[in-house]
C-alpha cells in the first residue's frame, strides 16, 4: 500500500487494484495455536485430494499420520476453514434463518457458451502463521476467472465485492453457488436479480455441482498455494494475481482442445457481438 503521506490514491481504489477487500488492511495473524494450524494445513491438503472425507474419517486419517485429536476439534477447524465433505447428508448445515435458497438450475442442462452460466466458491488459502479466504467468479465454459477477492474473514461483503467486479465485464444468463451464508445474503442475492439473473444454487453438501469451482481450487492449491508458503496476506494477494494472471491468459486446458481461458473468453465474447448486430 502507499504510504499516507504520499497517498494519491484511496484505500478503496488501492484495494480494488490490489484485489483486496478493505477488511484485508487490518490483518492480523488468526489466533490459532501452532498445533491447530498444522492441522489445518494437513485437514485442506488432504481435503483436496479426498473431499468426500468426513468428520470421523478425517479424524482416523490424522491418527494414521501420528496426531490423536477427536472429532469435536476436527469438526471446529474444518467449520473454520470452511470445508465440508461433499457426500448428501440431511441438514447438519443450513442457511440463515429467513434466507432464501434457489433451486438447482444446471442438472442436465448444456453448457455451450460463454456468460451462459457463472459460478462462485470460497476455499480456504494458508499462510505460515494463520490464514485467509479466497472467492472466485468463474465463468463456467471458458473456465476463466472473471474475478477474485481475498479476506480475512467470512463476512459476505468480499463476495460482494468479487461480484461487483465481475459484473462490470459483463453479465450471466445463470449465477450458480452454493447455500452458504454469504451467497444467500440480501446484499449477494439482490445484485443478481436486479439485473434479471437467474439465481443456481448447489443442492446441501453436494459440492460436484459446482465441479468447475473445485477443479479451479484444486489447481490453484497444487499449482500456487502449496509450493508458496505465504508468510503473509500481501504476499498471498500478490501470488495469488501472479498465478490467476497466468492460469486466465497461459494456461492450457485440454478441455478447452489446449486454448486458454481467456481466449476462449474473448473468442465467445465476440462471436456473441456479431449474433446481436445479426
Amino acid at each position: 500500500m502507499v504510504e499516507p503521506q504520499h497517498r494519491q490514491i484511496s484505500l478503496r481504489r488501492q484495494c480494488q487494484l490490489l484485489g483486496l477487500n478493505r477488511t484485508g488492511l487490518y490483518y492480523q495473524a488468526v489466533e490459532e495455536s501452532t498445533e491447530n494450524l498444522q492441522l489445518m494445513r494437513l485437514l485442506d491438503q488432504q481435503y483436496t485430494d479426498c473431499p468426500f472425507y468426513e468428520v470421523l474419517r478425517m479424524t482416523a486419517w490424522l491418527a494414521q499420520q501420528g496426531y490423536s485429536v477427536n472429532p469435536k476439534r476436527v469438526r471446529r477447524l474444518l467449520r473454520e476453514m470452511g470445508l465440508m465433505a461433499i457426500y448428501p447428508k440431511p441438514n447438519l448445515s443450513q442457511p440463515p434463518p429467513g434466507a432464501q435458497v434457489y433451486p438447482y438450475l444446471l442438472r442436465g442442462m448444456k453448457i455451450d457458451r460463454v456468460d451462459q452460466v457463472w459460478s462462485t466458491d470460497i476455499t480456504y488459502v494458508r499462510l505460515q502463521q494463520g490464514f485467509v479466504y479466497l472467492v472466485a467468479i468463474l465463468d463456467w465454459h471458458s473456465r476463466y476467472v472473471l474475478a477474485w477477492e481475498v479476506s480475512v474473514s467470512l463476512d459476505s461483503s468480499f463476495c460482494v465485492s468479487a461480484l461487483e467486479r465481475a459484473l462490470i465485464k459483463a453479465q450471466p444468463e445463470i449465477f450458480n453457488s452454493d447455500q452458504g451464508a454469504q451467497f444467500t445474503s440480501l446484499g449477494f442475492t439482490q445484485k443478481l436479480l436486479a439485473r434479471d439473473i437467474r439465481i443456481s444454487m448447489d443442492g446441501r453438501g453436494r459440492a460436484l455441482d459446482n465441479i468447475f469451482v473445485e477443479r479451479l481450487w484444486r489447481s490453484v492449491k497444487y499449482e500456487e498455494i502449496y509450493l508458496k508458503d505465504y508468510r503473509s496476506v500481501e504476499e498471498a494477494i500478490e501470488g495469488l494475481r501472479r498465478y490467476f494472471e497466468f492460469y486466465n491468459g497461459k494456461r492450457l486446458h485440454q478441455s478447452l482442445n489446449y486454448q486458454t481461458p481467456a481466449a476462449v473468453y474473448r473468442q465467445g465474447r465476440g462471436q456473441a457481438a456479431v449474433a446481436t448486430l445479426n
